[in-house]
């Protein structure tokens, strides 16, 4: 009887191993699910309950890129290793209004500005531009998929009158 049992066990297995591998590539790859925390996505993202998003990663690839306006998840300039989400304002070669230092910067090429939609958010208004090479972004935000009653896309916006494109 036990050695019946083997072939079974085996086959789970193999289908579990299966299972597992494409859904490491799906997250790797295409999309992924993330958990955003905090107010400084507010009005976008309500901070209670946490919502969840996903994560579309194609735009990582050359052929799709991103756009103003579009909200992207990268890795933190300050805390490695924490993801953050804020909102792409402005593209290299672009000039950018920074509203607290009354001052128009040129954002450098191979870098990006990026804001939270509150303005107690910590983003480039404090740290500057962030670099965009793959290493530091992950993908951008597409749909909210949690809580239910918040169930669709994210909006692209832009402040209006602050950013001059090249």
């Amino acid at each position: 009887m036990a050695a019946g049992r083997w072939p079974l066990l085996r086959s789970i297995a193999r289908g579990c191993l299966a299972g597992a591998l494409i859904g490491v590539t799906v997250n790797d790859r295409y999309a992924s699910i993330l958990t955003v925390r905090g107010s400084s996505m507010h009005p976008t993202f309500e901070p209670h309950p946490a919502v969840r998003v996903l994560v579309d990663r194609l735009c990582l690839d050359a052929r799709y890129g991103f756009s103003r306006g579009d909200v992207v998840v990268f890795r933190s300039p300050t805390e490695h290793r924490s993801l953050v989400v804020k909102r792409l304002i402005a593209l290299p070669g672009d000039w950018i209004q920074v509203p607290a230092a009354q001052e128009i910067r040129q954002i450098p090429e191979g870098h990006c500005w990026v804001e939270g939609d509150s303005p107690c958010s910590r983003d480039s208004r404090s740290y500057g531009p962030v670099s965009i090479p793959l290493g530091l972004m992950q993908g951008r935000v597409t749909y909210i998929v949690w809580p239910p009653n918040r169930i669709g896309p994210v909006e692209r916006k832009m402040p209006e009158g602050r950013v001059m494109q090249r």
